[in-house]
């Protein structure tokens, strides 16, 4: 079976975001007021052919530990569904 796998990456909490301030800053001088805080991140989505939902997951865990994510800057998070 064919699983739509996301992975959001961001950065780690404990990091600054330097993106993220710059995006602040662009909002704030454009006058929206109420946003507190803004991190900038990516989500990769991947087509995996899989026996299973935990397989697929296994499958995105291993590729984002190995190649997607700088995992001493950013953590990821992944979410499976089928394909539709």
């Amino acid at each position: 079976m064919t699983y739509a796998v996301h992975i959001n990456i961001m950065p780690l909490k404990e990091l600054l975001d330097p993106q993220g301030k710059a995006v602040m800053s662009g909002l704030s001088n454009l006058g929206l007021k109420g946003v507190e805080d803004v991190r900038i991140g990516k989500r990769i989505t991947l087509q995996v052919e899989a026996g299973s939902a935990e397989e697929a997951k296994k499958i995105a865990e291993e590729a984002s530990q190995k190649l997607l994510a700088n995992q001493v800057m950013e953590y990821f998070e992944i979410m499976v569904a089928p394909a539709a």
